[in-house]
This record gives structure tokens, C-alpha cells and sequence, in this order.
């Protein structure tokens, strides 16, 4: 299986604590929308301050809706070109191949 990871990486000016502040604030809101259960069970995140990177996994309807909401706070608050955000994905619970 295939996870749809989001990674976030921001640009040196932007406070790594405002960013983490923002991503609290893009949980809470999720939880409004899917109730805080479901939202502890299905928005897996991972803010890494030091590398100043931050990971969601967007595999799930409440995945997304964080990725909607924090992407929307970011750039409401530091501007688009603030940081940039791509999607990957981890292969790591796939099957792997081996050799005959």
C-alpha cells in the first residue's frame, strides 16, 4: 500500500513556532470538522523543527482536510512563497521485489 504524504519545508524567516502554532490550529479545526476522535486516529502529522519540515499523510478524507487547512493558515499568515509543499509517497509498506 501506498501512503499519500504531504511535506512541507519553510524558508528560513518564517518562525518555526508560528508554524507550529499554525498546524495546532489546522488540528483543532479538523477535529471541528470530524470530531476529535477521528481526527486523532486519521491525521497522522510529524513536525520536525529543526530540519524546519513538517509531514501529513492526506490518505484519508480527514488526512485532507488538514492538508486544506494548514496549507490555508500558512498562506494566510506568511504568504505563499514562505514554503513549499509537495507530495510524495512512502513505499515502505509495499511488498518488495526479490531477486531469482
Amino acid at each position: 500500500m501506498t501512503k499519500e504524504l504531504y511535506r512541507y519545508a519553510f524558508s528560513p524567516g518564517v518562525p518555526i513556532e508560528e508554524v507550529e502554532a499554525s498546524l495546532l490550529l489546522a488540528v483543532l479545526a479538523t477535529s471541528s470538522l470530524h470530531g476529535e476522535a477521528q481526527t486523532r486516529l486519521d491525521a497522522a502529522h510529524y513536525l520536525d523543527t529543526a530540519e524546519r519540515a513538517c509531514v501529513i499523510d492526506a490518505g484519508t478524507p480527514v488526512g485532507r482536510d488538514l492538508n486544506r487547512l494548514f496549507t490555508g493558515f500558512l498562506t494566510r499568515e506568511f504568504g505563499a512563497e514562505a514554503f513549499f509543499v509537495e507530495r510524495i509517497e512512502d513505499h515502505d509498506h509495499l511488498p518488495q521485489e526479490t531477486a531469482s
